[in-house]
This record gives C-alpha cells, structure tokens and sequence, in this order.
C-alpha cells in the first residue's frame, strides 16, 4: 500500500502557513497588517512564516512605500497554488482512505 501521507507537505504543517496560504489563495494580494490581523499574530511570528514560505518561493511579495509608510504585499506564487493544492488533496486523500 502506498504511503498515505507522503503527498502532505511538511512546509504547510504549521496552522500558521496553512492559515496564510489559505487567505492568499482566495485573495489577490494581501498586506502584512491584514494578514497579522486576521490570523491574529505578532509581527515577528508572521515574519518568520512568511520568511519560510518565501525560502520556499510558495509566495511572492512587493514592498513599497505610501508616504512614508512602508507596505508589504503578498501573493501565493504559481508554485506556492500548486503545492497548496496538492497538500489539500493528500489531506482529502488521506480522510478518505481512513
């Protein structure tokens, strides 16, 4: 019998990636202060999880500046769409062989 579990993705393991992919992948484009505000995180946890999913190239983000204000945007990156829905289907997958 074939692994069950060898399609999840160990990058999406944590609740916080999985919950930041998850609002990339309904959203165009998101900031930094939207995403800490919705999944309810401080900036240095955020930071280290976007920082992971980008190493992964899974996202993409653009900086720029509004005045004097720093804004940081983030997108999921084709690869990161493609990876995020095959972790799903080994997630569904693995429900229905259970």
């Amino acid at each position: 019998m074939k692994n069950i579990i060898s399609g999840i993705n160990k990058v999406f393991e944590s609740r916080v990636r999985l919950g930041i992919m998850s609002v990339l992948m309904v959203n165009t484009a998101v900031d930094f202060s939207t995403l800490k505000e919705l999944l309810e995180l401080t900036d240095g946890n955020l930071a280290s999880h976007m920082k992971a999913l980008e190493k992964e190239e899974f996202i993409i983000f653009d900086k720029k500046f509004i005045g004097r204000k720093p804004k940081t945007t983030y997108q999921a990156s084709k690869k990161g769409k493609n990876a995020f829905k095959a972790h799903l289907q080994a997630l569904e997958n693995l429900i229905k062989a259970l």
